[in-house]
Protein backbone atom coordinates (compact mmCIF):
# COMPACT_ATOMS: atom_id res chain seq x y z
CA UNK A 1 0.00 0.00 0.00
CA UNK A 2 1.48 3.33 -0.96
CA UNK A 3 1.21 5.57 2.09
CA UNK A 4 4.56 7.32 2.19
CA UNK A 5 5.80 7.86 5.76
CA UNK A 6 4.78 5.02 8.01
CA UNK A 7 1.80 5.16 10.31
CA UNK A 8 3.10 4.81 13.86
CA UNK A 9 0.49 2.23 14.84
CA UNK A 10 -1.76 -0.09 12.88
CA UNK A 11 -3.90 -0.70 15.97
CA UNK A 12 -6.87 1.66 16.20
CA UNK A 13 -6.67 4.31 18.86
CA UNK A 14 -9.53 4.28 21.33
CA UNK A 15 -10.29 7.99 20.96
CA UNK A 16 -13.26 8.52 18.66
CA UNK A 17 -12.72 12.29 18.34
CA UNK A 18 -8.95 12.62 18.35
CA UNK A 19 -7.85 15.92 16.75
CA UNK A 20 -6.59 15.73 13.18
CA UNK A 21 -3.48 17.56 12.05
CA UNK A 22 -3.45 17.39 8.22
CA UNK A 23 0.06 17.50 6.77
CA UNK A 24 1.07 17.84 3.11
CA UNK A 25 4.31 16.07 2.25
CA UNK A 26 6.05 16.05 -1.15
CA UNK A 27 7.16 12.60 -2.30
CA UNK A 28 9.77 13.15 -4.96
CA UNK A 29 8.82 15.43 -7.86
CA UNK A 30 5.67 13.62 -9.01
CA UNK A 31 3.68 12.85 -5.86
CA UNK A 32 2.29 14.38 -2.69
CA UNK A 33 0.95 12.79 0.49
CA UNK A 34 -1.92 14.35 2.44
CA UNK A 35 -1.64 12.77 5.90
CA UNK A 36 -4.30 13.28 8.55
CA UNK A 37 -2.59 11.51 11.45
CA UNK A 38 0.47 9.44 12.33
CA UNK A 39 -1.67 6.88 14.18
CA UNK A 40 -4.63 4.86 13.01
CA UNK A 41 -8.02 5.94 14.34
CA UNK A 42 -11.60 5.88 13.16
CA UNK A 43 -11.56 9.67 12.80
CA UNK A 44 -8.37 9.76 10.72
CA UNK A 45 -9.49 6.92 8.46
CA UNK A 46 -12.85 8.57 7.80
CA UNK A 47 -11.08 11.84 7.04
CA UNK A 48 -8.75 10.19 4.51
CA UNK A 49 -11.59 8.35 2.75
CA UNK A 50 -13.81 11.44 2.72
CA UNK A 51 -11.02 13.66 1.34
CA UNK A 52 -10.23 11.17 -1.42
CA UNK A 53 -13.88 11.06 -2.43
CA UNK A 54 -14.09 14.82 -2.35
CA UNK A 55 -11.14 15.02 -4.75
CA UNK A 56 -12.84 12.55 -7.08
CA UNK A 57 -15.55 15.16 -7.71
CA UNK A 58 -13.48 18.34 -7.22
CA UNK A 59 -9.90 17.63 -8.19
CA UNK A 60 -7.37 20.44 -8.83
CA UNK A 61 -5.44 20.49 -12.09
CA UNK A 62 -2.20 18.54 -11.98
CA UNK A 63 -3.48 15.53 -10.00
CA UNK A 64 -3.48 12.36 -12.10
CA UNK A 65 -4.23 9.66 -9.52
CA UNK A 66 -5.85 9.58 -6.06
CA UNK A 67 -5.02 6.68 -3.73
CA UNK A 68 -6.51 6.71 -0.21
CA UNK A 69 -4.59 4.92 2.53
CA UNK A 70 -5.39 4.13 6.15
CA UNK A 71 -4.85 7.72 7.35
CA UNK A 72 -3.59 9.48 4.24
CA UNK A 73 -4.23 10.16 0.57
CA UNK A 74 -1.45 9.71 -1.98
CA UNK A 75 -1.66 11.98 -5.03
CA UNK A 76 0.28 11.22 -8.20
CA UNK A 77 0.99 14.42 -10.09
CA UNK A 78 1.53 15.39 -13.70
CA UNK A 79 4.95 16.49 -14.94
CA UNK A 80 3.77 20.09 -15.13
CA UNK A 81 2.10 20.22 -11.72
CA UNK A 82 2.84 23.36 -9.68
CA UNK A 83 3.54 22.20 -6.10
CA UNK A 84 2.97 25.63 -4.59
CA UNK A 85 -0.39 26.16 -6.28
CA UNK A 86 -1.50 22.60 -5.57
CA UNK A 87 -0.59 22.90 -1.92
CA UNK A 88 -2.78 25.96 -1.57
CA UNK A 89 -5.72 24.40 -3.40
CA UNK A 90 -5.50 21.20 -1.38
CA UNK A 91 -5.38 23.08 1.93
CA UNK A 92 -8.55 24.94 0.93
CA UNK A 93 -10.26 21.62 0.20
CA UNK A 94 -9.11 20.11 3.49
CA UNK A 95 -10.95 22.92 5.24
CA UNK A 96 -14.21 21.96 3.54
CA UNK A 97 -16.32 19.25 5.16
CA UNK A 98 -15.98 16.10 3.08
CA UNK A 99 -19.14 14.53 1.68
CA UNK A 100 -20.43 11.50 3.54
CA UNK A 101 -20.82 9.35 0.46
CA UNK A 102 -22.24 5.86 1.02
CA UNK A 103 -20.07 3.03 -0.19
CA UNK A 104 -21.16 -0.24 -1.75
CA UNK A 105 -22.19 -3.14 0.48
CA UNK A 106 -20.69 -6.62 0.17
CA UNK A 107 -21.45 -9.97 1.80
CA UNK A 108 -18.36 -12.17 2.13
CA UNK A 109 -18.48 -15.78 3.32
CA UNK A 110 -15.54 -17.15 5.30
CA UNK A 111 -14.57 -20.74 5.95
CA UNK A 112 -13.26 -20.42 9.50
CA UNK A 113 -10.60 -23.14 9.50
CA UNK A 114 -7.34 -21.19 9.81
CA UNK A 115 -4.41 -22.54 11.83
CA UNK A 116 -4.49 -19.55 14.21
CA UNK A 117 -8.24 -19.49 14.84
CA UNK A 118 -8.17 -21.34 18.17
CA UNK A 119 -5.27 -19.23 19.48
CA UNK A 120 -7.05 -16.00 18.52
CA UNK A 121 -10.26 -17.16 20.18
CA UNK A 122 -8.33 -18.08 23.33
CA UNK A 123 -6.62 -14.67 23.39
CA UNK A 124 -10.04 -12.98 23.34
CA UNK A 125 -11.36 -15.27 26.08
CA UNK A 126 -13.95 -16.80 23.78
CA UNK A 127 -14.74 -20.29 22.61
CA UNK A 128 -14.05 -20.89 18.93
CA UNK A 129 -17.69 -20.61 17.79
CA UNK A 130 -18.34 -17.62 20.06
CA UNK A 131 -15.39 -15.80 18.51
CA UNK A 132 -16.77 -16.46 15.03
CA UNK A 133 -20.15 -15.09 16.12
CA UNK A 134 -18.61 -11.93 17.57
CA UNK A 135 -16.39 -11.49 14.49
CA UNK A 136 -19.42 -11.57 12.19
CA UNK A 137 -21.80 -9.67 14.46
CA UNK A 138 -21.60 -6.27 12.80
CA UNK A 139 -20.61 -4.74 9.45
CA UNK A 140 -17.08 -3.44 8.99
CA UNK A 141 -15.78 -0.58 6.87
CA UNK A 142 -13.18 -1.10 4.18
CA UNK A 143 -10.42 1.03 5.70
CA UNK A 144 -8.04 0.81 2.76
CA UNK A 145 -6.82 -1.42 -0.02
CA UNK A 146 -3.22 -1.95 -0.99
CA UNK A 147 0.04 -3.32 0.47
CA UNK A 148 -0.29 -5.98 -2.24
CA UNK A 149 -2.69 -6.00 -5.22
CA UNK A 150 -6.26 -6.26 -3.94
CA UNK A 151 -5.24 -6.67 -0.30
CA UNK A 152 -8.02 -5.18 1.86
CA UNK A 153 -8.17 -3.96 5.45
CA UNK A 154 -11.58 -3.98 7.21
CA UNK A 155 -12.39 -2.53 10.63
CA UNK A 156 -12.85 -1.75 13.32
CA UNK A 157 -13.62 -4.61 15.68
CA UNK A 158 -14.52 -3.69 19.28
CA UNK A 159 -11.70 -3.55 21.89
CA UNK A 160 -12.59 -7.02 23.22
CA UNK A 161 -11.51 -8.54 19.88
CA UNK A 162 -8.20 -6.71 19.51
CA UNK A 163 -5.18 -9.01 19.52
CA UNK A 164 -1.58 -8.24 18.50
CA UNK A 165 0.04 -9.62 15.39
CA UNK A 166 2.04 -12.84 15.43
CA UNK A 167 5.64 -12.72 16.59
CA UNK A 168 6.75 -14.78 13.57
CA UNK A 169 6.03 -13.97 9.93
CA UNK A 170 4.61 -16.70 7.73
CA UNK A 171 6.66 -16.98 4.54
CA UNK A 172 3.57 -17.13 2.30
CA UNK A 173 -0.22 -17.51 2.46
CA UNK A 174 -2.42 -18.05 -0.62
CA UNK A 175 -4.95 -15.70 -2.18
CA UNK A 176 -8.24 -15.71 -0.30
CA UNK A 177 -6.59 -16.06 3.12
CA UNK A 178 -8.51 -14.24 5.85
CA UNK A 179 -6.25 -12.53 8.37
CA UNK A 180 -6.93 -11.05 11.79
CA UNK A 181 -4.96 -8.63 14.00
CA UNK A 182 -4.92 -5.12 15.45
CA UNK A 183 -8.69 -4.78 15.52
CA UNK A 184 -9.03 -5.54 11.83
CA UNK A 185 -9.84 -8.34 9.41
CA UNK A 186 -7.84 -8.43 6.19
CA UNK A 187 -8.15 -10.47 3.00
CA UNK A 188 -5.16 -11.37 0.85
CA UNK A 189 -6.03 -11.24 -2.86
CA UNK A 190 -2.62 -12.59 -3.95
CA UNK A 191 -0.02 -14.78 -2.20
CA UNK A 192 1.69 -12.69 0.51
CA UNK A 193 3.97 -12.94 3.53
CA UNK A 194 2.17 -12.01 6.71
CA UNK A 195 2.57 -11.56 10.43
CA UNK A 196 -1.19 -11.52 10.94
CA UNK A 197 -3.17 -14.46 12.33
CA UNK A 198 -4.69 -16.77 9.71
CA UNK A 199 -8.29 -17.46 10.74
CA UNK A 200 -9.83 -18.76 7.53
CA UNK A 201 -10.29 -18.68 3.79
CA UNK A 202 -12.75 -17.04 1.40
CA UNK A 203 -13.70 -17.63 -2.22
CA UNK A 204 -14.24 -13.88 -2.62
CA UNK A 205 -11.82 -12.53 -5.23
CA UNK A 206 -10.84 -8.89 -4.93
CA UNK A 207 -8.26 -8.65 -7.67
CA UNK A 208 -8.58 -9.18 -11.41
CA UNK A 209 -5.85 -7.42 -13.41
CA UNK A 210 -7.98 -7.65 -16.56
CA UNK A 211 -10.94 -5.84 -14.98
CA UNK A 212 -11.48 -2.08 -14.75
CA UNK A 213 -11.17 -1.27 -11.93
CA UNK A 214 -9.11 -4.34 -10.99
CA UNK A 215 -10.53 -4.50 -7.44
CA UNK A 216 -14.14 -4.99 -6.30
CA UNK A 217 -13.76 -3.37 -2.88
CA UNK A 218 -12.85 0.27 -2.32
CA UNK A 219 -12.17 2.32 0.79
CA UNK A 220 -15.42 3.31 2.45
CA UNK A 221 -17.40 0.25 1.34
CA UNK A 222 -19.20 -1.86 3.92
CA UNK A 223 -18.45 -5.57 4.39
CA UNK A 224 -20.61 -8.10 6.20
CA UNK A 225 -18.77 -11.31 7.02
CA UNK A 226 -20.63 -14.59 7.45
CA UNK A 227 -19.69 -18.20 7.99
CA UNK A 228 -19.53 -20.25 4.80
CA UNK A 229 -21.88 -23.23 4.63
Amino acid sequence: MAHGPAVTSLSPQTERNDPLIPTLLPLGDRAMLVRFSTGLSDTANRAAIGFARQLETDCPDGVEEIAPGLVSVLLRLSETADFGRLRGELMLRIGVESPDLPGAEHDIAIRFDGPDLDEVAERTGLARQDFIGHHNSRPLRVLATGFAPGFVYCGFHPPALIVPRREAVRPMVPAGTVLFAAGQTAIAATPVRTGWHVIGQTAFQNFDPAAQPPTRLRAGDTVRFMEAV
